[in-house]
């Protein structure tokens, strides 16, 4: 079984379709009610679905609770994002911006390692390449991602003898419907779909018996 974060829209909806196109036993989770059940009905009809506000540790272990087979990797999508000016930025939106990628994604990962670390899973975070550039108009968004990637990168070497592995996945330039609530004024006509990044990333995913690719970054083309 795969739990994906974040499904309810952009890169984690488009990775349920695919792999529910394997026939892969799947458990979805994200924020928004109403758009999970669209994907359900539309991506994955078969998966599992649990809404869940993983900045909340209660509702994280409830979505362990849901799953009915074994876990076997984990894709952690869930995210949002806040752009512009920092002197244009309300303290309630940081917050805000803090609590669903800091703060969710700490608690997530810990929630994980606890019950997994000494299996042979996959634990695959999906941050952005704002975690490793720093860009004008994004300093704040820029902040939690580097926040995630130190934090990823100093979990894997708690974990280093353990057979779960940590996957970094930095996409940038996607168009989804992340950047309507963004704040960021952009033209995506050019940038990659989300089905094109989930396909990249799905390819990317294999492993053998002594070796698996730890970080991943997909960019679009110029």
């Amino acid at each position: 079984m795969i739990l994906i974060t974040g499904a309810s829209s952009g890169l984690g909806a488009a990775l349920a379709k695919h792999y529910h196109a394997d026939d892969i036993d799947l458990l979805l989770t994200g924020r928004n009610s109403q758009r999970l059940a669209r994907v359900k009905n539309t991506n994955a009809p078969c998966a599992q679905t649990v809404v869940a506000d993983l900045s909340e540790p209660e509702q994280i272990q409830a979505v362990f609770k849901q799953a009915t087979n074994p876990i076997q990797t984990v894709i952690h999508c869930a995210g949002s994002g806040l752009f512009g000016e920092l002197g244009e930025q309300s303290p309630s939106e940081i917050k805000k911006l803090v609590q669903d990628n800091l703060t969710a994604t700490i608690f997530f990962i810990q929630a994980v390692v606890e019950r997994y670390q000494d299996q042979a899973l996959d634990l695959v975070v999906v941050m952005s390449t704002a975690a490793q550039t720093a860009k004008s108009g994004e300093s704040t968004y820029c902040a939690v991602k580097w926040g995630i990637k130190g934090f990823v990168e100093s979990v894997r070497l708690e974990l280093k003898n353990k057979p779960m592995n940590i996957i970094a996945v930095y996409p940038g330039g996607m168009a989804t419907s992340f950047w309507q609530s963004s704040g960021k004024q952009i033209d995506t006509r050019q940038f990659m779909t989300a089905d094109e990044a989930a396909i990249m990333l799905k390819q990317a995913l294999t492993s053998s018996a002594h070796g698996y690719i730890s970080d991943i970054t997909i960019n679009r083309k110029p």
